[in-house]
């Protein structure tokens, strides 16, 4: 009886060793950022810093936090689809190691197709990896009482093995004394953000 076991458990072996090889495969990884490194928040008004002096936006906020040059391109009012026209040209002038991508705020308040909006993200995600850009997704609520982002992100995050914060923004707007109006941060709630991001890098290696 106990021989049956052991050849059973010998058969799963290989099994096992796989299936823990592709779990570890499929995990987000992000190279470590060298000191000089550049890296683009790229966006909309959240990225901007809309509601907040500038210097209080959450990337000039991560540059004094991780000691790496952040770069702001974040256009107000921006839908994805025109994200996507203008990235290539950032991304070729800037050449950055790390993109932070917070898009789609503007595609939700205007009711366009979030599968198109999907299709946008997931194309500005590989114009940057075309490029051996590192990416992190940020996930931006709905607006409503929820405040809960659509599905689209985290299913991007998982299909493109791509490190994803879909908290964050919900948790701040929650929170009157952390917005600037019902859609934007504070400086308190672009620190959070910051804050966050931070932490995300560091879990994921990019940063010590």
């Amino acid at each position: 009886m106990k021989f049956k076991k052991y050849q059973a458990l010998i058969f799963l072996l290989p099994v096992i060793i796989i299936f823990c090889v592709l779990a570890s495969c499929s995990k987000p990884k992000l190279p470590p950022l060298a000191g000089d490194a550049v890296i683009l928040a790229f966006g909309d008004s959240l990225t901007f810093g809309t509601g907040a002096e500038v210097t209080d936006s959450y990337p000039a906020v991560l540059e004094k936090m991780i000691g790496r040059r952040v770069i702001n391109y974040g256009i107000p009012g921006e839908v994805t689809a025109e994200g996507l026209s203008r990235l290539p040209e950032i991304l070729e002038r800037e050449k950055p190691a790390l993109m932070i991508l917070c898009h789609g705020g503007n595609d939700q308040l205007r009711h366009l197709n979030l599968e198109q909006t999907a299709d946008n993200i997931r194309k500005m995600i590989q114009l940057a990896r075309d490029k051996n850009v590192a990416v992190v997704l940020i996930a931006v609520p709905a607006p409503g009482l929820t405040l809960s982002p659509p599905p689209l992100y985290r299913k991007i995050a998982k299909k493109m093995s791509v490190p994803i914060e879909e908290n964050i923004l919900s948790d701040v707007l929650a929170k009157n004394s952390f917005k600037s109006d019902l859609i934007h941060p504070n400086a308190a709630g672009y620190r959070m953000m910051a804050e966050s991001i931070a932490a995300l890098l560091r879990q994921y290696g990019a940063i010590d």
